[in-house]
């Protein structure tokens, strides 16, 4: 890689992290494990990057590589490892309105969708993304898109109302 191209990338890198590490966060639901898809993605990135910069279209190659390593790493994971707190988040990656319990309720009903799922319903409401796009991104039909969006949001509506039940009846 020409030395421009490396600084280039370095620049482009810094630049997008943060977005990426927030998409990935969404997929995965754990910010260690979103570092590390974003770390991973990016090598992807690297890699093609004299490549796709010459023809553009690197935030789309990014954000494709992102969630096939989401989606790939999802399915090694080993079956003894052991899920961690989900609450723990570092400071210099939090909001201030991460405490709200109707945020807090999300977040946990997209860490329980199925990762294709939680991919389709990040890609189309969080990057805004179109039908289209969501599908040529995922490699599948729109009609894949459409019917996986509707089942996760149908899943995240019941997660939700039974959170609100359940605080319903821990109210005195």
């Amino acid at each position: 890689m020409r030395r421009s191209d490396e600084q280039e990338f370095v620049e482009y890198a810094r630049a997008s992290q943060a977005r990426l590490r927030r998409t990935a966060y969404l997929i995965c639901g754990d910010w260690d494990h979103a570092s590390d898809i974003v770390q991973e993605a990016l090598l992807r990135v690297y890699v093609a990057w004299p490549r796709i910069e010459s023809r553009g279209g690197v935030n789309s190659y990014a954000r494709r590589c992102l969630v096939n390593v989401a989606i790939d790493l999802g399915r090694r994971r080993s079956s003894t490892e052991l899920p961690t707190s989900h609450d723990v988040m570092d400071s210099a990656t939090g909001s201030a309105d991460l405490g709200v319990p109707a945020r807090t309720a999300l977040v946990d009903a997209l860490r329980d969708l199925a990762p294709r799922q939680r991919a389709c319903v990040v890609l189309r409401y969080f990057e805004d993304l179109t039908v289209a796009d969501t599908a040529r991104l995922l490699g599948c039909s729109e009609g894949t898109v459409k019917s996986q969006t509707a089942r996760a949001l149908a899943s995240l509506r019941r997660h939700v109302h039974f959170q609100e039940l359940l605080l319903e009846e821990a109210l005195p």
